[in-house]
């Protein structure tokens, strides 16, 4: 019972965290309609700068918000190419994912694997160290369940600003955006600013975890991020009364927790990355069969 139990706070920790990124790509990718492949060099990047941080002395919490804010200058790259120097938004996520792989090795001082060990982090110090004792030993899940729900209810504020309703107008019409004398390009920038801001905040966290911040941790990110999105919308769309933020966080606990019966069933973990590319399949492959079914019956 106990080990059932450890892998169910293993799926949930692991899907707050990443929610976090899913929660981004929800904006760039459901709300914008722009395939945002920087992520893959945005999650990385916010490891790598927490990394550097919390090496320097500097606060784990504020190294989060650092890190968010690295990526939100990333994910403003992106937009400025694709705006304003005209490349298609597939190019410009590539330019910067490839971009950043160099940047994320000069913040590590050319290590592939920046170790922080025995350093403070958000789960070892401030209000994690406060917890009595039988909750600090369940403080991973706590933290990264308030920072999810903190983030969510930021972005759900943001969205019903007349900021956030442009930007859920410009994924759906730019010529609406233009007729209220706003620039659908800035629009997008912003958008692209936060989703990159939400998955270096994920990839800060992560790292935390683990104490060490690797390079190459990017790898599939955005299949992953996708994977929820498509899914927790897809699963969850016909609750009216929940969010779309709501239904990334449901979404990346779902995929996660068929990633851990994969492992438990006994699939090499080398299999992990055709798992998730299936994953994605099928789960855009239902979206469509369903949006199909919706139209028939209606």
């Amino acid at each position: 019972m106990s080990t059932a139990l450890s892998l169910i706070e293993t799926v949930f920790r692991e899907g707050f965290i990443y929610s976090l990124m899913a929660m981004g790509v929800l904006i760039t990718y459901k709300i914008l309609d722009f395939p945002d492949l920087s992520v893959d060099g945005t999650f990385p990047l916010g490891a790598c700068v927490t990394a550097a941080l919390i090496t320097a002395g500097v606060n784990p919490w504020l190294a989060c918000l650092i890190a968010a804010l690295a990526g939100a200058a990333m994910g403003s790259i992106t937009g400025i190419l694709h705006v304003k120097l005209g490349i298609t938004d597939l190019l410009s996520g590539i330019l910067v994912m490839t971009a950043a792989w160099s940047v994320n090795l000069i913040i590590t001082g050319g290590k592939a694997i920046f170790q922080f060990f025995k350093l403070p982090t958000i789960y070892n110090s401030g209000p994690a160290a406060a917890l009595p004792e039988p909750l600090y030993a369940h403080r991973q899940i706590l933290v990264a369940f308030l920072i999810a729900l903190v983030l969510k209810l930021l972005l759900d504020a943001y969205l019903n600003t007349k900021s956030g309703l442009l930007l859920r107008a410009d994924g759906d019409n730019s010529c609406f955006v233009t007729s209220l004398a706003h620039d659908p390009g800035s629009v997008k920038i912003l958008g692209l600013a936060i989703g990159n801001a939400c998955t270096a905040l994920s990839g800060s966290v992560l790292a935390q975890i683990s104490e060490n911040a690797d390079i190459n941790a990017g790898k599939g990110m955005v299949v992953m991020a996708l994977s929820s999105v498509i899914i927790g919308t897809g699963v969850f769309h016909r609750i009216r009364f929940m969010k779309a933020t709501t239904m990334a966080i449901c979404g990346a606990i779902l995929y996660k927790a068929c990633l851990q019966i994969a492992l438990q069933l006994g699939l090499p973990a080398s299999y992990l990355k055709l798992l998730m590319a299936i994953l994605l399949t099928l789960a855009i492959v239902s979206q469509k069969i369903g949006k199909k079914g919706g139209l028939e019956n209606a």
